[in-house]
């Protein structure tokens, strides 16, 4: 029998649909609830743990107790093996790290948790390099290196290595933030280590890359062809960027750079929008609504990844039509032929996405590329798009 250590973050990513950069601290959580936040992890854990399935009757799941790993596995089909104490809806990051010890004790081969930098971190903390890892996506900043593109893709690396299809473990990196800072404006991001986890580049999402400062007069142009073709009496949710700020730039508005802001008719309709203030403002404009938004750097998420403001709701109303996406060429050409990704926590609304889609790179210029849904399974695509000419 395989041993699959199980930890959830229950609180990971509650700051998201909130808008509030990140989950760190009880009274940042107390917010989000307040906000209307629901707990998203254990969903995405036992997404990653369904396509384990196959392996039930020779993998035996050890697991925390109740919302941090025992109920998803039992939701998922698997009757766990439970280790340790929680004190039911206040956890800590102390239970994440004193739950990663304990199952590095109990002779796990694998250890799959659910959460977001911060929950690698206290993994990274209580076990160092000691255990291969896999991260299930499940919190509002993922930099972090260890963790798979998707919680179907979290299953799928598992699944490979407990079978012993991939043998080959690599050292990835453990990244995290300043939340106070980030709240700000300040991406303060530092390395604090690394983690073993299964070789399986196409499973596994990287480590986010920052925009070059060289990018700026691209991102300028990108924003004078953004603004040409805005529409009188629309509606334009944007989110985060440094390539999404030069079109309020151009606008002379001022943008909250890791924020969703909204314009109509060259004005601010909204700043630093929570997902419940953007359904309200789509739900005024529909059908009159364009979603204007740039891929992470080195990662290519469209959307999961720092703006869950957006929220499977609005991305259903607004449809793939409605999507406006903006990058500069050589943010294309780090992507290295993967596809453009939608984690939206909703699979039927992430493969509403999946095809092709225009990117505007440039005045009159664009190309056409590839967009998944980050649970369908591919993740490369042989060549590389040639620009094209944007209608007029």
């Amino acid at each position: 029998m395989a041993r699959l250590g199980l930890i959830v973050n229950p609180v990971a990513g509650l700051g998201g649909r909130a808008g509030l950069k990140g989950s760190d601290g009880i009274d940042v959580q107390r917010r989000a609830l307040a906000l209307g936040a629901r707990p998203e992890a254990g969903k995405r854990a036992v997404r990653a743990l369904k396509t384990l399935l196959p392996l039930r009757e020779r993998l035996e799941i050890i697991s925390y107790p109740g919302e941090m790993g025992e109920d998803a596995a039992r939701e998922a089909g698997f009757e766990p093996g439970v280790l340790g104490r929680i004190e039911p809806g206040r956890t800590t990051p102390e239970d994440t790290r004193r739950a990663a010890r304990q199952m590095r004790d109990a002779g796990i081969a694998l250890l799959l948790f659910a959460g977001g930098d911060g929950t690698a971190r206290n993994v990274y903390e209580a076990i160092g390099e000691t255990l291969p890892v896999i991260g299930v996506p499940a919190g509002v900043k993922i930099h972090s290196a260890v963790y798979a593109v998707s919680p179907e893709a979290a299953g799928w690396l598992a699944r490979d290595f407990l079978e012993g299809r991939i043998q080959e473990l690599i050292l990835a990196e453990v990244m995290d933030i300043d939340e106070e800072a980030f709240r700000q404006g300040v991406v303060a991001a530092r390395l604090y280590g690394y983690m073993k986890t299964p070789s399986g580049r196409r499973f596994l999402q990287g480590m986010k890359a920052a925009s070059a400062p060289s990018e700026a007069a691209a991102q300028d142009a990108i924003a004078e062809e953004v603004v040409a073709h805005m529409r009188p009496g629309w509606l334009y949710v944007v989110g985060p960027g440094t390539t999404t700020r030069a079109i309020f730039q151009r606008l002379g508005l001022p943008k909250t750079l890791l924020g969703v802001d909204a314009v109509r008719d060259g004005r601010l309709a909204g700043r630093d929008l929570n997902a419940r203030q953007i359904e309200a403002l789509v739900q005024e404009h529909a059908p009159r609504v364009k979603i204007i938004v740039t891929p992470i750097g080195g990662q290519g998420f469209l959307f999961g990844r720092g703006n869950q403001q957006i929220s499977p709701e609005v991305l259903r109303r607004v449809g793939p039509k409605g999507l406006i996406v903006v990058a500069t060429r050589d943010k294309i050409h780090r992507l290295e032929h993967r596809p453009l990704l939608v984690d939206s926590g909703d699979p039927e609304v992430d493969a509403l996405f999946k095809g092709y889609v225009q990117v505007i790179t440039g005045v009159r210029e664009a190309i056409v590329y590839p967009v998944r849904a980050a649970g369908a399974g591919q993740t490369s695509f042989p060549g590389f798009p040639a620009p094209t000419s944007i209608p007029c």
